[in-house]
């Protein structure tokens, strides 16, 4: 007879995720802080609000805009992206980068925000993000000690920045349109000036003086109208210009914590990760060089755990008389 009292017992309803997300918030109650107050000009008079009427042209804030770090922990599940952009793009933001990321709980991920805008505006679409069911929290790491790291990966042409046009140019390989991979006639290796003007009667003596008087020097051979003839590179001096810029990628990504991490024919990729200033900072550096595509993630963030400094002072008050009849006995 019990055992049909307890069958014919309703079994609560399966509780869903939103369902969840409504109990944490009432089980943990919080009243947020007051918003920050948006500083406006001073009154304006009769002439610079006719003027405001006419132009309609609000007062704008005297709040500086800054970068903005907003770390939200959203729940797993299609649509969450669309509706926090939707938000922040109502709002009038523009998202700097964006991150999303599984974490190690199976139904929890980070979406990590970087975007500029003031204080009192960032907190609203904060409070504004935080009363959406499937986000947890959000938090604002923006004056937070945190680690940011970006990733980057670059390809760059090893075979010198005059040649980058043409590589583009040339497939997925990046070989030089206009010339074989293996072989490099004079031509290519030495890119055909610009047309100049024909040089005047003075110019041209002037030209055959300073010939005869280099007339001992072989390295370079010049013709009548003081043009120097281009020297044609054997393969064997084409390879050691390769040699050198590989080398000379490869100590500067050492110098910025990046590595090489594939090497073709013609080009190299490049992976560094640091800050984002450093990153920036890579990638001018290696403009030089002929960079042929990049791509990069956005910025993420984890803030720094706090470590508990122990004053001298304390440490020397514990290591004073002990009282004996504290102590075990013996």
């Amino acid at each position: 007879m019990r055992r049909l009292e307890e069958a014919t017992v309703a079994r609560p309803p399966p509780q869903t995720v939103d369902d969840s997300v409504v109990a944490y918030r009432r089980m943990v109650p919080h009243r947020p802080p007051p918003l920050p107050v948006i500083d406006r000009p001073h009154l304006r008079s009769a002439e610079e609000a006719v003027t405001n009427i006419i132009y309609n042209t609000p007062t704008p804030g005297l709040q500086p805009f800054k970068k903005h770090v907003l770390n939200c922990l959203v729940h797993n599940e299609p649509g969450v992206l669309s509706r926090v952009s939707g938000i922040l793009a109502g709002r009038g933001f523009n998202i700097d980068s964006l991150v999303v990321c599984r974490t190690e709980i199976r139904d929890l991920s980070k979406m990590c925000i970087v975007l500029r805008g003031q204080d009192g505006i960032v907190e609203q679409a904060r409070r504004q993000l935080e009363d959406l069911v499937p986000i947890w929290a959000v938090l604002d790491y923006t004056d937070t000690h945190c680690i940011e790291r970006e990733l980057l990966l670059a390809k760059v042409s090893i075979l010198g920045h005059e040649y980058l046009e043409e590589q583009l140019l040339g497939g997925p390989t990046h070989a030089p349109r206009s010339a074989h991979p293996t072989s490099y006639p004079s031509h290519h290796l030495h890119p055909k000036p610009k047309p100049k003007p024909k040089p005047s009667k003075l110019e041209r003596e002037a030209a055959l003086a300073q010939q005869f008087e280099h007339s001992a020097d072989t390295d370079h051979d010049h013709d009548l109208e003081g043009v120097r003839t281009a020297v044609p590179l054997t393969p064997s001096e084409a390879l050691r210009m390769k040699s050198d810029n590989l080398q000379a990628i490869e100590v500067l990504s050492a110098r910025f914590g990046g590595r090489i991490v594939d090497v073709s024919e013609h080009s190299v990729i490049v992976e560094m990760s640091g800050k984002t200033k450093r990153v920036e900072a890579f990638l001018s550096l290696l403009k030089p060089f002929g960079l042929i595509e990049s791509a990069r993630t956005g910025l993420m963030v984890m803030p720094r755990t706090p470590i508990n400094h122990v004053d001298e002072d304390d440490a020397e008050d514990g290591g004073g008389a002990v009282d004996a009849s504290l102590l075990p006995p013996g």
